[in-house]
């Protein structure tokens, strides 16, 4: 039993590494040719000031447009446009 699951442990190891390779790969070599692998989203980012009260303020500065990148995972310090896209308002507190 034990035998087993480190197999399939190990086979789910494996394919997690291929797929991310793969992801790199098509990022990094602009696969398929002529399509740009990076994009822009506008985002909504919203300051929460913390008062004295106990109360939040919010601050709503105009939008910015955050790049991404087109894949499954993170690559060159870029985020996902899939996960971008679904995330458009960005909290910050102060």
């Amino acid at each position: 039993m034990k035998g087993i699951l480190l197999r399939i442990a190990g086979a789910a190891v494996l394919l997690a590494s291929f797929t991310y390779a793969g992801d790199y790969l098509v990022v990094r070599f602009k696969i398929p040719q002529g399509r740009d692998p990076f994009s822009t989203v506008t985002i909504q980012p919203y300051y929460a000031i913390q008062q004295k009260n106990g109360r939040t303020e919010y601050d709503y500065p105009p939008p910015e447009n955050q790049v991404c990148v087109r894949s499954l995972f993170p690559h060159f310090g870029y985020a996902p446009c899939w996960y971008v896209k679904r995330h458009t308002d960005v909290r910050i507190d102060i």
